[in-house]
């Protein structure tokens, strides 16, 4: 399920991503980083996360991780996407391919302020219940 309530939508596949490399946002037990966000990725939050230790551009093949780079949709880890949210430098999401399970981290109104594909009534996505 997304965070708006829906069927998780396909975040993307070039580059193929997700935790299970399913072009998803899928998340399960085995997914301890939770990978739950559909970010377009921006030069400013690539470089923010390698900054803070997090090297999102270099390719490493050992993990199937083909590098990224800006303009890239990626499943990031919430906790990650979070941690540049609070320093102004996330970048935007894709709500109907971000997993619902995001929320147990990221707080609706982070998400809304950078949602790339806001809904007509986006007054559901404040609603704590």
């Amino acid at each position: 399920m997304n965070v708006l309530g829906g069927d998780l939508e396909e975040c993307g596949r070039n580059p193929l991503t997700g935790f299970y490399r399913d072009g998803c946002c899928s998340t399960g037990p085995d997914d301890l980083g939770s990978h739950t966000v559909c970010a377009i990725l921006t030069a400013d939050f690539l470089e923010h996360q390698r900054e803070v230790g997090n090297d999102l551009i270099t390719p490493r093949v050992e993990y199937r991780f083909p590098g990224l780079k800006p303009g890239d949709r990626w499943c990031v880890c919430a906790a990650r996407w979070l941690q540049s949210y609070q320093v102004g430098r996330a970048s935007p999401v894709v709500l109907r391919s971000t997993n619902v399970a995001a929320l147990e981290i990221i707080p609706r109104e982070a998400l809304l302020e950078h949602a790339a594909d806001v809904p007509d009534d986006a007054s559901s996505l404040l609603d704590e219940s």
